[in-house]
């Protein structure tokens, strides 16, 4: 028995390794950086962050001080067992992790849902994918791509679900294991965020569940680079907030070059992968 689970790890730890090769070569998990600069430098993109900035800082503050407050020093104690004196730090950057994710499915859901359709339909707007985005809702005139946005047609992005919060917790435990068990923690949440970065971009195109799936499972390498670098921006409370809208700018402009065939083998720009390969 104890033969047959050696075999399984090792299975598992090989299969993450190729996924995590092939993750850094497809260059995605440069979009987030993109979608950052992208941002910053296209001032009519930041409507509707500022419209909901109090309201979603006010609960992210919330959310971190009553984790610390609670669940901080549980957390520290029980790590003091595997890690040792790393015990202080490491349960600092986990309590900091489930802040995040309590924060991110909050907001996401009861604050910045709208907000964040906006912000993608506008980036693909920016890009010149007008007819994309015409397919999910009107168009109006305007002197900026997030002021021609008029009335949506197809329901907004996925609200939140439990499943995504208890895979969540059902993968924390790996952060007691040093190092390897975090790093696996990022990319198996990597994994699920990539694809889910896209979720308005799977609607807009009007594909059904064989066909989402189906370009997931050719570009999953790509997602997963484009979740954990995703992931590890949004890590931080209150400051995630900020990051879960260029992210959101970021898969945008990923799906604009998709929209417009600008993608490689990897499903992704050859621009990218060639700053990949500078990189590595």
């Amino acid at each position: 028995m104890s033969e047959r689970v050696k075999e399984v790890a090792v299975q598992e730890a090989d299969r993450i390794k190729t996924l995590t090769t092939d993750a850094a070569r497809s260059g995605a998990y440069l979009y987030p950086i993109r979608g950052i600069a992208y941002f910053l430098s296209h001032r009519a993109l930041w409507k509707p962050l500022t419209a909901k900035l109090v309201p979603t800082l006010s609960l992210g503050l919330g959310v971190t001080t009553f984790m610390f407050v609670f669940t901080y020093l549980p957390q520290a104690a029980i790590m003091t067992f595997t890690q040792g004196p790393l015990a202080a730090v490491s349960a600092a950057l986990l309590v900091l992790s489930e802040s995040s994710t309590i924060f991110t499915m909050l907001s996401k859901t009861l604050l910045i849902e709208d907000a964040l359709v906006d912000t993608f339909d506008g980036t693909l707007m920016s890009k010149g994918t007008t007819d994309l985005v015409s397919s999910g809702r009107q168009i109006k005139a305007g002197s900026n791509p997030i002021a021609r946005l008029g009335k949506v047609i197809k329901s907004p992005l996925a609200r939140f679900s439990p499943n995504a919060l208890i895979r969540y917790f059902m993968y924390l435990p790996l952060n007691f294991i040093p190092i390897v068990g975090t790093i696996m923690f990022v990319i198996l949440q990597g994994r699920r965020i990539g694809p889910s970065a896209h979720t308005r971009y799977f609607q807009l195109k009007g594909w059904n569940t064989a066909q989402k799936e189906k370009h997931i499972e050719e570009n999953k390498a790509a997602y997963t680079s484009f979740g954990v670098a995703a992931a590890l921006l949004e890590l931080v409370p209150i400051a995630s907030i900020l990051f879960a809208f260029t992210n959101t700018v970021g898969a945008a402009l990923w799906a604009a070059d998709m929209e417009k065939g600008a993608v490689n083998e990897h499903g992704t720009s050859p621009h990218l992968r060639e700053q990949a390969k500078k990189a590595e």
